[in-house]
């Protein structure tokens, strides 16, 4: 136990402590998964499980309230895992190390998955609660939400008898969201045609990192840079000065990730060439210091000898890789014309892998917009296959379109006055939310969306605000009353 488990409101905290020593990738949510049915069990709890692996927990009402609707909250068990290079630490066996920072919990070098664990402690926390009177409530855990929300995309929707659902997968205190963005994943493949290395050959590593990177939804709109368009923009500056191989690029670590380091291994013919290559690259750099400075002040670029290997990319796969990089889009590509300051349409340059000979290129596309949606993983198909890359998309999941007529959402609005003495923001985010699935696959279900605030999520600077979790868990428990 750590000193998490004694901040206030206990009933909450001391189960984010438990949390925080649970590996729960996504994918990999089978301990978190248990540790929930345990809680369950403590309070004999009926829960049930479907074939996709998400998990329903059922609690019947307070006494005197058994006639009150159904109440689903709902929440997901797994967490973006993004550490810095220079920490060591293993996600499949390693308790996360909280650190307490002012008013803010972090963890220590790693993401800390107050998204969404702050949402299940809630519900954990809600499970064993006798202090506020409640209706018969459903409490949804879904899997695999931060690998574009196929728990819920899979869900046995005949489980759930509710048609009122709250989610707690928000992060900005004071707001109540009533609509997201619905999205969708491409990769690219690029086939790695390899050649010897020259004998003269000369091998550098080249690493920038230091990025803040950020949630491709929450924090896209930031212009913070992206370590592998900038690398690759860095690297194609300096092969138009003077020809080289590459033999390694790789940077990013998850789809829904704005990636913070990216790695490149080039080979040049002899020490003038390693001269001039440097010289090329660092001034490609300085250039994008000055662009990105106010948003990115802590990037750093590392060049270092490295052992030659013994073969290379030929000239046309090294050209054809750093061509598709510097061509494909990223960032904010529409704003929305109807909701002030809200990204309509993004995407994120998220990932470069190497994977039996062959390089893999993920992209995350999001719009509330369905046609804007599909117009930009047509262009982002256009761009894979103008550069020779097998192109593979996956089945795009529903935006949640915005309700102002809301029962629920009347409700949320009055006891937050009552509670909190302001009337509450009512937004959409750009971000994913499940709720767009949960609408398709149950029509009619009324929705509405709150959390504390969690900041800089899916990086390490991930931080939860520690005063607004207990004003978070105050308005759970007033709503549920209020909705008995």
């Amino acid at each position: 136990m750590t000193f998490v488990a004694e901040l206030e409101p206990v009933a909450l905290w001391r189960h984010f402590d438990a949390i925080l020593t649970i590996p729960r990738a996504s994918k990999d949510e089978g301990r978190m998964r248990s540790h929930v049915v345990t809680v369950a069990d403590s309070h004999g709890l009926a829960h049930q499980g479907d074939a996709a692996g998400n998990l329903l927990v059922r609690k019947p009402a307070t006494p005197g309230h058994e006639g009150a609707a159904v109440t689903i909250l709902q929440s997901h068990l797994d967490m973006v895992q993004e550490k810095n290079a220079d920490v060591d630490f293993d996600f499949t066996t390693d308790a996360i190390v909280p650190r307490r920072d002012g008013d803010y919990l972090n963890a220590t070098g790693t993401t800390l998955g107050s998204d969404n664990g702050i949402g299940v402690a809630t519900m954990l926390a809600v499970m064993g609660e006798t202090d506020f009177a409640h209706g018969p409530l459903e409490l949804l855990f879904t899997i695999d939400e931060e690998t574009g929300l196929t728990g819920a995309a899979r869900l046995d929707a005949g489980m759930l008898c509710g048609r009122q659902l709250i989610n707690l997968d928000s992060e900005e205190d004071g707001i109540v969201y009533v609509g997201c963005a619905g999205g969708g994943d491409t990769q690219l493949t690029v086939e790695l045609g390899t050649e010897p290395a020259p004998a003269d050959g000369v091998a550098l590593s080249i690493g920038l990192t230091g990025l803040k990177g950020g949630h491709s939804g929450c924090d896209i709109h930031l212009q913070r840079g992206n370590a592998v368009k900038l690398l690759g923009r860095a690297l194609w500056a300096a092969y138009l000065d003077g020809r080289f191989r590459l033999t390694r690029f790789d940077g990013g670590s998850a789809h829904n990730a704005i990636p913070r380091e990216a790695f490149a291994t080039v080979v040049v013919v002899a020490a003038e060439g390693r001269t001039a290559l440097m010289a090329a690259i660092e001034q490609e750099i300085e250039t994008i210091r000055a662009e990105y400075g106010p948003a990115d002040p802590s990037m750093q670029l590392a060049v270092n000898d490295t052992p030659a290997p013994e073969a290379v990319w030929d000239q046309a796969t090294t050209e054809r890789v750093l061509l598709l990089v510097n061509a494909l889009p990223h960032g904010v590509e529409a704003m929305s014309y109807d909701i002030p300051e809200l990204v309509e349409t993004s995407v994120n340059l998220a990932t470069v892998k190497q994977v039996n000979g062959a390089l893999r290129v993920g992209l995350s596309s999001r719009s509330s917009i369905d046609s804007a949606l599909v117009a930009l993983r047509r262009q982002v198909r256009a761009v894979g296959l103008l550069a020779g890359a097998g192109v593979e998309e996956d089945v795009a999941y529903p935006g949640w379109k915005p309700d102002l007529e809301s029962r629920l959402l009347e409700i949320v609005k009055a006891v937050h006055r009552r509670e909190m003495g302001t009337e509450p923001e009512v937004k959409a985010i750009h971000a994913g939310l499940e709720c767009g699935i949960l609408g398709k696959k149950i029509p009619g279900i009324d929705m509405i969306s709150f959390g504390p605030q969690i900041e800089y999520p899916h990086s390490p600077d991930e931080r939860v605000h520690v005063a607004s979790v207990g004003r978070f868990y105050k308005l759970v428990a007033a709503t549920l009353t209020e909705l008995a």
